[in-house]
């Protein structure tokens, strides 16, 4: 019987196979069952107004506009969120303001 040794527990091989496949299959539904695109204001509600804007600044997303509607994939947005962002990078928000602070603070 091979198991796996986690920090906190140890876990045999078959029950570490099971649970990431009903993790797997639980992600897929979630993202087979969802709508291709959503509107503007519901990618706000999900992800957060200042997430969609920020990643919409920095290049990583692109709205589809239609008539009277701004609408954006929904897959993209997933991967956004499941991604892990790097605040702190210089040039991190798109307007090189965080590398202008770090300059002006390095004279002082």
């Amino acid at each position: 019987m091979e198991l796996f040794r986690f920090w906190n527990r140890i876990v045999t091989y078959d029950a570490f196979l099971n649970d990431l496949a009903a993790r797997i299959v639980r992600l897929l539904k979630a993202e087979h069952d969802a709508p291709e695109f959503i509107s503007q204001r519901k990618a706000f509600e999900i992800f957060g107004r200042r997430n969609v804007e920020r990643w919409r600044k920095q290049g990583k997303i692109t709205p589809c506009k239609r008539p009277g509607k701004v609408e954006y994939r929904t897959s993209e947005l997933r991967f956004l969120q499941r991604t892990v962002q790097d605040y702190f990078n210089e040039g991190s928000n798109g307007d090189g303001n965080n590398a202008k602070k770090a300059a002006k603070n390095k004279h002082i």
